[in-house]
């Protein structure tokens, strides 16, 4: 009779014994979903989910968890809640998006506090990975892919250029680094204008620097509205019927408002380190995954690949720690090591990037890659920005 009882027990215990959980790896995805800048954070989550798509959704061994949170725009005070509640409550391994600066300025004081990765997918302005050194940058610096379009426009015999950037720190960063290189060059910035990052009015800041009569103007916006407005304006006070060209960081013609610039478009030279033209191997396949989860028609662009490449950074760091990353403050949690040794990870690491190869550098831990000179033109019917010269293995110049 016992031993029937004890078979029973056993046999009852073995039932109600609960699975055992899976390894979960949480990604707190910090980005702009909802606002004027909501086309950021759908590129960058849509890259991300593209990576995920191709590569599975394990990294040595544990699931990759995103869990998404909307700052709706600009908005410092919403992106570091978000970044609290992330780490204090869904106890996340990484943060991850930012794709404007002032939310991930404001954010870098939780990573560091928490020792929480920071991995930064689009946000460019040069000193934000100086905040924390939890921060690893992945996508791009405004100096790095002003410096070269500074250089090209002077080699081909630009004199006179009139810069117009957008009125905050990367702004900054694009009409600093313009000015120093081109006037190193020999070239003369005959003027300077800053517009209102919200809601700006172009027309009258244009008509400025018609009546200047620059060779050229050199601009920066972000990505988006902001830059279709200004291509609008640009035509419609004739500055390209007046001969002025137009030189710009890829921002402006960023591929994922290409087709509603239209013809305006044509012609515009910029500088960047993405083109949905790319010719290789790793960004068709790329190319493939992101339409496999984005919207129908949908053109990925540079936020899509900060995305796409910043999980490969997150996969390669869990998958060289075993799937051991830290998540909480002050050190470590169940036996998981902290977030200094996935920081070290990543540093030096090399990828096979859809905009061609990338390092982590060691020393700054911002990213280190090829910056292309593009000019808008048509490809089976679409405008697409094609490349046709390129500066190899950049860094960041305000770091170099």
């Amino acid at each position: 009779m016992r031993l029937i009882v004890g078979i029973a027990a056993t046999a009852m215990a073995f039932v109600a014994a609960p699975a055992v959980a899976e390894d979960v790896i949480k990604v707190g995805v910090i980005v702009e979903m909802s606002g004027p800048f909501a086309p950021y954070g759908h590129q960058i989550t849509a890259g991300m989910r593209a990576y995920m798509k191709a590569k599975g959704d394990k990294a040595a061994g544990s699931k990759i968890e995103l869990v998404i949170k909307d700052t709706t725009g600009p908005a410092p005070d919403v992106a570091k809640r978000h970044a609290q509640e992330l780490v204090t409550r869904d106890k996340v391994q990484f943060l991850a998006g930012f794709g404007l600066t002032p939310n991930a300025m404001a954010v870098a004081a939780v990573a560091t506090e928490a020792k929480v990765p920071m991995i930064v997918m689009n946000a460019a302005t040069s000193a934000l990975t100086t905040k924390s050194p939890y921060i690893v940058r992945v996508s791009f610096t405004l100096p790095q892919v002003t410096a070269p379009m500074a250089e090209w426009a002077a080699k081909n015999k630009i004199k006179k250029v009139y810069t117009l950037v957008s009125d905050y720190a990367p702004g900054a960063d694009a009409e600093a680094a313009f000015k120093k290189v081109f006037t190193a060059y020999g070239g003369q910035v005959v003027g300077s204008v800053k517009v209102p990052l919200r809601n700006p009015e172009f027309s009258p800041f244009i008509q400025r620097i018609k009546d200047a009569k620059p060779e050229a103007v050199f601009i920066f916006t972000p990505a988006g509205e902001t830059a279709v407005a200004f291509m609008k304006a640009f035509t419609e006070r004739g500055l390209d019927k007046a001969g002025i060209k137009l030189y710009a960081t890829g921002d402006v013609t960023d591929d994922d408002v290409l087709d509603a610039m239209g013809d305006a478009a044509l012609g515009v030279i910029t500088t960047h380190h993405y083109s949905a033209a790319h010719n290789s191997p790793e960004n068709d396949a790329f190319k493939n995954a992101y339409a496999e989860v984005a919207k129908a028609n949908a053109r990925p662009n540079f936020m899509a690949v900060g995305g796409w490449d910043g999980m490969h950074v997150i996969y390669e760091i869990a998958n060289k720690l075993g799937g051991k990353i830290g998540g909480k403050i002050g050190g470590k949690i169940g036996g998981r090591i902290d977030g200094d040794r996935a920081i070290a990870a990543a540093k030096g690491m090399t990828i096979a990037s859809p905009r061609g190869p990338i390092r982590i550098d060691p020393a700054t831990r911002d990213v280190v890659q090829d910056v292309y000179v593009r000019k808008v033109q048509k490809l089976d019917g679409r405008t697409f920005n094609v490349e046709f010269d390129k500066f190899a293995n950049v860094k960041d110049p305000g770091k170099s």
